[in-house]
């Protein structure tokens, strides 16, 4: 049986039913379990907020304070215990409040969690989930609005999840509580009352699988997790023009399925990325690198990319919307790509060119 959820209603039920089915499940993190509330089993903080929004609410009361640890503000412990705690053989899964605090914890992932396998030649696993939160528009200020998921992508060892709906967050999430492998979770926070149709029932969703959102034939948009439906947007708009885009959600950072991006590019033959990080070194120029070396010959126009400025959040609203792509930009950077194959044919010179 299927409802409609929101994404963080469906991490939340994704937590309870792997908790439930596997008692080495364990959470780490800071508000999970402690704050406001009270009832019988645990008066003197029962139920806490579950974390900065509320994704955690409803563990304590039914797993209690052995399985749902509130820590110290202080990622460099917690995700450290992470790392021992499932080398031990628990399963961890760790909240670090915002993506923009990777700093405070990252020796432990980049030198510790990503390379223990390959250190004790892969006679040992660390079956470790992060969730994190990213993402502009909340009015929340440079420390605590970035999309830091290139930077975990980086880090061979690591595998790196961004959802964009509910469906697909519940399912990626019991993928990365039951993965061998140090698993970075990211949910935007402007995604979180998101809606969709999701299964009561656990199920699992593969890595390295992207889904084609929409079925196109004149240009492939690649969009990253909030910017699938900025790109969903943008393709409504532009087939208005006549143009026919499709549109292919990641999912998972790493592994990346470039396979299905560059079967859509031999279609279409155009590809557009729509990233919300900054430019340099993001999985936009990442993408668009890796299909130009693999499949060059099919593209018949430059590649577009869509991204934020290279700059920190501005946390004045009307500059962090401006920060952010819109669906006007992707179909800007569409006709773009578009006009610059119809220039190529016809000899045309473009104003300013």
């Amino acid at each position: 049986m299927t409802r409609q959820l929101n994404i963080k209603d469906a991490i939340n039920e994704a937590l309870h039913q792997e908790m439930a089915a596997d008692e080495r499940v364990i959470i780490f993190g800071e508000d999970i379990a402690g704050g406001a509330g009270r009832d019988e089993e645990h008066p003197e903080a029962a139920d806490a907020w579950g974390g900065p929004f509320g994704v955690t609410k409803g563990l304590l009361p039914k797993f209690g304070r052995e399985r749902v640890i509130d820590t110290a503000i202080a990622e460099t412990g917690f995700i450290g215990a992470s790392v021992g705690a499932a080398y031990a053989g628990l399963r961890p899964i760790a909240e670090i409040m915002y993506i923009d605090f990777i700093g405070t914890s990252f020796d432990q992932l980049l030198n510790q969690a990503a390379k223990m396998r390959y250190l004790y030649g892969g006679k040992c696993s660390i079956p470790m989930v992060v969730r994190t939160v990213a993402g502009a528009g909340f009015r929340a200020g440079a420390e605590h609005s970035q999309a830091l998921y290139s930077l975990y992508t980086h880090v061979p060892g690591l595998k790196v999840v961004a959802p964009s709906t509910a469906y697909d967050a519940k399912g990626l999430l019991i993928e990365a509580i039951r993965d061998p492998d140090p698993v970075i979770f990211i949910e935007h926070k402007r995604l979180y009352m998101v809606e969709s149709e999701v299964p009561e029932a656990s199920y699992t969703i593969p890595f390295g699988v992207a889904k084609v959102v929409r079925e196109g034939a004149d240009v492939t948009i690649v969009g990253i997790q909030k910017m699938v439906h900025t790109a969903l947007e943008a393709a409504d708009g532009l087939a208005q023009e006549g143009i026919s885009a499709e549109v292919i959600d990641p999912r998972t950072m790493s592994p990346l399925d470039l396979e299905t991006i560059i079967a859509s590019v031999r279609k279409t033959g155009h590809l557009v990325v729509v990233d919300e990080s900054n430019p340099r070194c993001s999985l936009a120029t990442d993408i668009a690198g890796l299909v130009a070396s693999e499949a060059f010959e099919a593209l018949r126009g430059p590649i577009g990319l869509v991204t934020a400025p290279h700059m920190p959040v501005p946390f004045s609203p009307p500059l962090e919307d401006a920060y952010i792509p819109s669906p006007e930009q992707v179909a800007a950077e569409v006709r773009r790509t578009l006009g610059a194959e119809s220039d190529a044919r016809t000899g045309t010179v473009r104003p300013g060119a």
